[in-house]
């Protein structure tokens, strides 16, 4: 795979200013901090009608009251090139759609907690793939999860990046998924607005009160609540503020 390490994750990723962080692969060395600062001066107001034009939409179509469970996820991969240990772990959406049949493994998890989320997820379900660790972080397309977890090939590849010594083929520490293109957003979704919307939601009681993006930054692989999926995918519809 000429991409080994698109999708870091020891400590997710803490976006351009800090080159040392992974988007899949850092987690726990590294914050979302400079994703966060980017959001720092959501727009007022915003969330507020969105999230009441949402459940206008929602009671209008008789949908029900989601339960708490996550079966949507939200994948966090670079697009700008950084190298590690020599190899350039850029992954954008674009190189994804570049692949056959538009679909790739998702590798070089390295936190336990992301590496959990990707053993549970299950075939057909449908997550965000995001842009982070660039200049404006957000969500760009979605894809669907088109194989279920099994061992991650490059933790036993020397010449990985994402290499680790300490996991055996006979018990291996580390999982992947694959993953295929589904479509593009319909535009795109900022962290910035994400955030906007996060924040009054969480004084209003909204969907996205509790959303992972801002309650477990670093983590790269992130589950989503169908109440929180289909409301940030009703954000396509929206005009940008």
């Amino acid at each position: 795979m000429p991409w080994p390490s698109r999708k870091r994750d020891k400590g997710a990723v803490a976006d351009k200013k800090e080159p040392d962080a992974k988007i899949a692969k850092t987690e726990e060395e590294t914050s979302d901090k400079e994703e966060e600062g980017k959001s720092a001066k959501p727009p007022a107001g915003s969330s507020k009608s969105g999230w009441k034009n949402w459940k206008k939409k929602e009671s209008e179509s008789g949908g029900e009251e989601s339960k708490i469970t996550y079966c949507h996820w939200l994948l966090k991969s670079e697009p700008e090139s950084r190298l590690e240990k020599g190899v350039d772990v850029k992954f954008s959406v674009d190189d994804l759609k570049a692949q056959p049949n538009q679909t790739t493994c998702w590798d070089g998890v390295r936190n336990y907690q992301a590496r959990n989320f990707l053993r549970s997820m299950k075939l057909g379900q449908q997550a965000f793939f995001y842009h982070s660790n660039c200049k404006e972080p957000g969500i760009v397309a979605l894809v669907k999860i088109v194989k279920e977890a099994y061992p991650d090939h490059t933790q036993f590849d020397q010449k990985d990046p994402h290499y680790d010594s300490t996991s055996r083929k006979e018990n291996p520490k580390w999982s992947m998924v694959d993953v295929q293109f589904v479509r593009m957003t319909k535009r795109f979704i900022p962290l910035s607005e994400i955030k906007a919307h996060h924040l009054a939601h969480k004084a209003d009681g909204g969907p996205l009160k509790d959303m992972m993006l801002f309650t477990r930054q670093r983590l790269s692989i992130q589950p989503l609540t169908q109440e929180e999926f289909d409301f940030v995918l009703s954000l396509e519809e929206e005009k940008p503020h």
